[in-house]
C-alpha cells in the first residue's frame, strides 16, 4: 500500500498495546506495558527502533507471541516517528480518522439505500470537506499548515491557510 500511495500505515499506539497485552497475561501486563513504553520515550526514530527491538529480545524467551508481535507491528506503530517531533504527539494515535470514519457511517446509516453509487459519493464527499473546513480554522486544535509545510515539496502546501 504505500509504494501505492506514497504514504506510510499507522499502526495507533493505543491498540497495539492491547492487542500486545492480551499475549502478556494478567501478571505480566504492567511490566510489559512499561517495557514497550520504554521505545515511545526515546528522542529519535532510530533510537524507538533499537529499544523496541531490545524489548522484543528480552521479552521472546518467556512471550515468544508477543516477540513476534512486535516483530510485525515495529514498522507500522513507530511510523509517526518519521514525522517532525512535534507532531508525534497528535500522530501516534488513529483517533481522529476514527471519529471521522464513525461519522461517516453514522450518517450513510440515517440515509439506509442509496439509490446509486453518486449519492453515496456526495454525501461521503460533502462530509469529508465539511470535516476539512472544520480541521481548516481549528489552528490550535490539531497540526498548522506552517508545521505541515516543512514535509512537503509541493509549494499549495506552502500558502497560508484561510482564514
Amino acid at each position: 500500500m504505500s509504494k501505492v500511495l506514497s504514504a506510510t500505515w499507522q499502526r495507533c499506539r493505543v491498540h497495539f498495546m492491547r492487542n500486545a497485552l492480551a499475549h502478556a497475561g494478567k501478571s505480566g501486563r504492567r511490566v510489559v506495558s512499561a517495557f514497550i513504553a520504554t521505545a515511545f520515550a526515546q528522542d529519535t526514530p532510530e533510537a524507538a527502533s533499537t529499544q523496541w527491538r531490545n524489548v522484543a529480545d528480552q521479552i521472546r524467551p518467556k512471550v515468544p507471541k508477543l516477540a513476534t508481535l512486535m516483530d510485525s507491528a515495529e514498522q507500522d506503530v513507530l511510523a509517526y516517528m518519521t514525522f517532525p517531533k512535534q507532531h508525534w504527539a497528535k500522530l501516534h494515535s488513529t483517533n481522529p480518522i476514527e471519529r471521522l470514519n464513525g461519522e461517516i457511517k453514522r450518517r450513510t446509516e440515517v440515509v439506509g439505500i442509496f439509490p446509486n453509487d453518486d449519492a453515496i459519493i456526495r454525501l461521503v464527499g460533502a462530509l469529508l470537506l465539511e470535516q476539512n473546513d472544520e480541521w481548516a480554522v481549528q489552528r490550535s486544535r490539531y497540526m498548522t499548515l506552517e508545521t505541515i509545510a516543512t514535509m512537503s515539496d509541493d509549494p499549495l502546501i506552502s500558502l497560508p491557510a484561510a482564514s
